[in-house]
């Protein structure tokens, strides 16, 4: 059984495919360590070794991750709403907030909030 930063990795999986189990490693990250450590991504989590599971959470000590990048997520999406910009005003009526449509999509997210609420701050 292969702990890392609180996760229980799957042990059929391959070991790029379980890293990607953790908050803030994605598929193309997880390639990028086990490349910089040479181990081989393609490997079994159950296949794994003591030695390469001390390298893979050495390494993830250099990234932020987990509740130190939700945190800090969370930091930046409230300055966001303190300034007030478009950004931020989006975010605090939970709307769409990189562009995308909200004629035919975002239904939930406007059902959700009620037409009076979102008429007359896109009306200012």
């Amino acid at each position: 059984m292969f702990r890392l930063m609180g996760h229980v990795l799957p042990e059929e999986k391959s070991i790029w495919i379980a890293l990607t189990t953790i908050y803030g490693i994605g598929r193309e990250r997880s390639r990028k360590i086990l490349d910089q450590l040479k181990i081989n991504y393609m490997k079994k989590v159950k296949d794994v070794t003591e030695e390469e599971q001390k390298l893979i959470s050495d390494e993830l000590k250099n990234y932020v991750l987990e509740n130190d990048l939700k945190r800090e997520v969370a930091s930046a999406i409230k300055r966001l709403k303190e300034i007030k910009c478009y950004r931020g005003m989006r975010h605090n009526l939970w709307l769409p907030v990189r562009g995308q449509l909200t004629r035919k999509n975002a239904r939930t997210a406007k059902k959700l909030l009620g037409r009076s609420k979102v008429r007359p701050v896109l009306k200012k």
